[in-house]
């Protein structure tokens, strides 16, 4: 089955494009890996991103053929622990400079997300 997915100019430029199925298994990673950081820093925050999780959830389940289970699984793992690292980094980064360009590549990378729900 083919699907075509337009993206947000914003998405094509910094890195989603391609497979939708990977596209939205990466982003669900990523949402998974905010929510989880929200649960312990930012409380009610989290239900916004467990809402937009959900979404992307329902996106790869709407589209993923039985056989490739296992590389979506593979492909939200990844984008979780990559997510996770830099919203550690910056959390706790010692180095200011090094916090500041953590959390803004991981603004980025949910951003990439969020426009594709808006686009």
């Amino acid at each position: 089955m083919a699907l075509s997915l337009p993206l947000s100019g914003q998405a094509q430029t910094v890195g989603l494009s391609g497979d939708p199925l990977r596209i939205f298994a990466t982003c669900t990673g990523r949402l998974s890996a905010l929510m989880e950081f929200q649960w312990m820093f930012d409380g009610p925050l989290s239900e916004q991103t467990e809402a937009e999780r959900a979404r992307m959830i329902g996106l790869i389940d709407a589209i993923m053929p039985p056989e490739k289970g296992r590389d979506v699984l593979a492909w939200r793992i990844n984008a979780k622990y990559a997510q996770s690292r830099l919203l550690t980094r910056a959390r706790f980064a010692s180095d200011s400079r090094d916090a500041t360009w953590a959390a803004e590549q991981a603004e980025r990378m949910i951003s990439e997300c969020r426009a594709l729900m808006l686009s």
